[in-house]
Parts: structure tokens; C-alpha cells; sequence
């Protein structure tokens, strides 16, 4: 009985080990054998990667040939702008020299360019200008007029028609939005015509300008930008000019990443300006101010006025300027601390107020006179 209980179970086992021994040798046939190795050692090669085909010349994504198509189509509006000063040499004989290098675009087709003003100003020097196009060819340039509190700038060169590609101008009221893509051509370190892209950062920024005064409402963008792109277009996927690269926040003096661009509506509105009256028409209130110094020596918060122009609107609307005593002390008349509902706390605050008006507005302008708190109404005239 015992016998024949065992007899199955020696069977199973031997047929195991046969089994066994069979799938081991197929494993160790399965491994391709060397002259240096012997069959059955393990394969300790690193595994390759099979090579990627080449795709098709067609074969592009979608932003590839959205970013490629607003490069060819706003490049040959995008300029070279060289800034060349008069300088004497030993025999004083008058020479032109390169003092600056920027970027600009071309805004219609009348030869007008625009750029940053930083970019063309000569510090009082007498200076000269060149206007590079894509096609390479270079014409003079004279200067139309400029804004330097908004950095920026108008030049004009004779330059046939055919030859001048206007930069795309977005519709009136467009708004600009965090995440859209941006793309700057310029001209970075002279290196002609070059393309980066990224996205707006922020809007509404508010940074240190060129003449003295804050820019507010700035975008920034991560799309690089470096020493040369000053004034050229910053671009939106359509290939509208959304802003003018204008500077950037950086210790090194390169690009870290933050740039900022004057808004397209901005330029809309002073450019326009600059061609027809060769500079800006501001909206003022007829008045001389302190400097903001002498509000903070005095612990006076606002614009101090100095005195007010006769016949101006702040002269009609009773406004008092300093006076002095028998005794030479000087006593403050009216601080500005208010224009409609824009408070001011000193000269930047209200420069920026008065910007967003007109000539011919009327507003509420708030003073301190003393130890009261007075509201006059006057209507806004163009001051120089």
C-alpha cells in the first residue's frame, strides 16, 4: 500500500526536474554567446536606446510655427538705431562717432521709427542718428521729438515707401493679460535682428523711468531681454505690438528674467503727439512747485505750491502759492494732496494723476491750506 502512495509523487518530481532542467536550457540558448564569454553568463551590456526619426521639414508644433510666422512677419518692421555724437579730434576737426546702439520700429509709412528716448538722447551733446532696416540698408535720421518721462521717442528718415513695413497695431482698448505669449526682437549686444519669447509676467507695473518720473502701468515679461533691445517691439502671438521693450531688473546688467515694456496704449496715445506737435501736450494746472525735498524737510505730505501762474486755471480757481514775511520767512500757501479720487503725496503721484487727463478736463483738486482741507474745481489747460 505504502509503495504504491509513493511511486506518483516520485514521478511529479523527476518530471519537475526535468521540466526545470528543459526552461534552462532554452534561457542559457537564448543568450548570445562571444568569443570572450562563456555560454550562460549573465549579459551586463547597458541597454541602447533605438535612434528617433527625423521628422518631416512640415513637422512643427503649433507654437513653432505661430512663434516662426510673427518673426517673419514683424522683422521687417523691427530697425537698428545708432546714435553717433560730434567730437573734435586733436586738430579739432569735427567726427562722428558711435555714442549709442538701440532698437526701434517702424510706425508708418512716412519714415516715421519709434524708440526709446534713452536710446537717443545726447545728454545736450550734438549728436546725429542712423536707422538700420532689415534689408540692411542705413538712412540718417533726425529726431521728431520725444517723452522722456515716458521713454520714449520719435526719429524720421527719408526712406522710399516700398521699403517701410510698418509695425501691426492692436485695436483701441485691447487688453493685455498675465500667462499671454510675448515674443521682443531687437537687436541685443548688436547682434541683429534677434528673437526671444516668454509670456507677460505682470501688468500694471510701476518702475523708476528715464525722465525723472515713475512709469506706471508697465508689463513685465520673462522674455529676454539685454543691452540693445532698448525700443524694440514686444509682440503678442497675433504679431501685435502689445509694448516697447524699454529696460530691466538686473544687478549683473544682463537679463535675469524681468523685463518691462511701455504699454502699446501708451505709445498709441504720445506717439501721435511727437509726429504732429513735436512734443507731448500736457494737461496742467498753472502752477510752479517745490521740490519734493522741501515738503519733507517741512513734514508736509503732497506738492507744495511755489507760486501760480496769472490767467492759468489754478489762478482762476483761487489757489495761493508761497508768501513771505516782513521778517524774509517763507509761509506756505496751498499743498496739493488730491486730484479727483488720485491722492498725492508728492510730485510722481501727481505728474502720474494729471497724465490720465486731457486738456479742456475739468477736475476736482484737493488742498490743504493751513489746517483746512479745500476741494476747487478748475478745467485742465496745456502747460509747457
Amino acid at each position: 500500500m505504502t509503495s504504491s502512495l509513493l511511486r506518483p509523487r516520485v514521478t511529479i518530481a523527476a518530471a519537475c526536474v526535468a521540466l526545470m532542467a528543459l526552461a534552462t536550457g532554452c534561457r542559457r540558448r537564448s543568450i548570445p554567446a562571444s568569443t570572450n564569454d562563456s555560454i550562460g553568463a549573465a549579459d551586463n551590456s547597458p541597454a541602447t536606446t533605438p535612434p528617433v526619426p527625423l521628422p518631416s521639414p512640415n513637422a512643427k508644433l503649433e507654437d513653432e510655427r505661430n512663434t516662426m510666422s510673427v518673426f517673419d512677419a514683424a522683422a521687417p518692421a523691427t530697425v537698428f538705431v545708432t546714435q553717433k555724437q560730434i567730437v573734435r579730434d586733436w586738430a579739432m576737426r569735427p567726427l562722428e562717432v558711435p555714442a549709442g546702439t538701440g532698437s526701434g520700429f517702424v510706425w508708418d509709412k512716412q519714415g516715421h521709427i519709434v524708440t526709446n528716448f534713452h536710446v537717443v538722447d545726447t545728454g545736450g551733446a550734438q549728436g546725429a542718428y542712423a536707422v538700420t532696416l532689415y534689408d540692411q540698408k542705413t538712412y540718417e535720421a533726425r529726431l521728431v521729438g520725444g517723452e522722456p518721462h515716458k521713454d520714449i521717442a520719435v526719429l524720421k528718415i527719408d526712406a522710399p515707401e516700398s521699403e517701410l513695413i510698418p509695425i501691426r497695431l492692436p485695436p483701441k482698448g485691447m487688453q493685455v493679460q498675465v500667462g499671454q505669449k510675448t515674443l521682443a526682437i531687437g537687436n541685443p549686444f548688436g547682434l541683429d535682428h534677434t528673437l526671444t519669447t516668454g509670456v507677460v509676467s505682470a501688468t500694471g507695473r510701476e518702475v523708476g523711468g528715464y525722465g525723472g518720473v515713475s512709469i506706471r502701468g508697465m508689463i513685465q515679461t520673462d522674455a529676454s531681454i539685454n543691452p540693445g533691445n532698448s525700443g524694440g517691439p514686444l509682440l503678442d502671438s497675433s504679431g501685435q505690438l502689445i509694448g516697447m521693450n524699454t529696460m530691466i531688473f538686473s544687478k549683473s546688467g544682463t537679463s535675469a528674467g524681468i523685463g518691462f515694456a511701455v504699454p502699446e496704449n501708451t505709445i498709441q496715445r504720445i506717439v501721435p503727439q511727437l509726429i504732429k506737435n513735436g512734443h507731448v501736450e500736457r494737461a496742467g494746472l498753472g502752477v510752479q512747485l517745490l521740490p519734493d525735498g522741501y515738503a519733507k524737510r517741512a513734514h508736509v505730505q503732497g506738492v507744495i505750491v511755489a507760486s501760480v501762474q496769472p490767467g492759468s486755471p489754478a489762478d482762476q480757481a483761487g489757489l495761493k502759492g508761497l508768501t513771505q514775511t516782513p521778517m524774509g520767512d517763507l509761509v506756505i500757501g496751498d499743498v496739493i494732496v488730491g486730484i479727483d479720487d488720485h491722492g498725492v503725496k508728492d510730485y510722481d503721484d501727481l505728474y502720474n494723476a494729471l497724465d490720465s487727463y486731457k486738456v479742456g478736463d475739468t477736475v476736482k483738486v484737493k488742498l490743504r491750506r493751513g489746517k483746512d482741507t479745500v476741494v476747487v474745481e478748475m478745467k485742465l489747460a496745456e502747460v509747457g
